[in-house]
């Protein structure tokens, strides 16, 4: 189906035109940057104006690490799009006009023109694909290899075990205790395997001193592990260090959840 067909569908979808170029001049003029939000269009008001406006369009929820990663991937390569919030809280994914876009009724998509992509892992490979500015894997093959499997466990081997729906149903069986126990578990798991395959790398950064896919993956990641979990990094004193860099980067600032359109404060 043409996705112009399913925009015109998704009227319950909010739309905001979001460019890091825009936030990066923002940054210049506001002493707290981000602190007003994009202005905001219900869909009814159009597809004709997000198309003048961008040629991406970002499916996100605010909170969703998924999204982040992907938000962050946009700003590193200096992509503008249209960011459409998804509300999980109130189940607008499971609506059957969203089902049209994702099947699984997980964020994020990204579309591109006829293109519709699901899954972090897949739309950064696109992005990278298409838009090779800025790359995101590099090209020595031990570096772009490593990158991958970085990007590959945290998406595959971590996240997966601490969405929300899981916890929700080991919460529910087994109670709130065992649900913290076992995020912590799988994350630390996670995590010291993270510490093994980048134990040879030296740098600010994953691989070095650029910042790559595994980058993209890890900050997101450790952010929600301190943040939401409260995982004690100093049992993973790499990851801590390489997310100390990248913190301080405006793109990984612009894509963090509290300055996104449709966060709540």
């Amino acid at each position: 189906m043409a996705s112009v067909t399913i925009f015109r569908k998704l009227n319950r979808f909010q739309k905001r035109t979001f460019s890091f170029k825009t936030i990066e001049a923002r940054w210049t003029e506001m002493t707290s940057p981000y602190t007003q939000k994009p202005s905001v269009r219900n869909f009814s008001e159009g597809v004709a104006a997000a198309e003048s406006s961008s040629n991406l369009i970002l499916y996100s929820f605010w909170q969703s690490s998924c999204s982040w990663r992907v938000r962050f991937a946009l700003n590193l390569k200096g992509l503008p799009y249209e960011y459409r919030a998804v509300n999980l809280s109130k189940g607008e994914q499971h609506t059957p006009e969203f089902e049209k876009i994702n099947p699984l009724r997980y964020v994020p998509v990204l579309v591109d023109g006829d293109v519709i992509i699901s899954d972090s892992y897949a739309i950064s490979l696109f992005l990278e694909e298409k838009y090779p500015q800025r790359p995101l894997l590099p090209t020595d093959p031990r570096r772009r290899t490593v990158n991958l499997q970085v990007a590959s466990i945290i998406s595959s081997s971590i996240q997966p075990l601490h969405m929300l729906s899981v916890l929700k149903h080991i919460e529910d069986r087994f109670g709130a205790e065992e649900r913290l126990l076992w995020a912590h578990t799988y994350m630390e798991k996670g995590f010291l395997a993270l510490e093994k395959v980048l134990e040879d790398f030296d740098g600010r950064y994953a691989t070095g001193e650029e910042v790559y896919m595994a980058d993209v993956f890890l900050a997101p990641q450790v952010a929600m592990a301190t943040e939401r979990f409260k995982i004690d990094m100093s049992k993973f004193p790499r990851l801590g260090r390489i997310y100390e860099s990248l913190k301080t980067l405006p793109e990984f600032q612009a894509a963090s959840p509290q300055r996104q359109p449709d966060a709540v404060h």
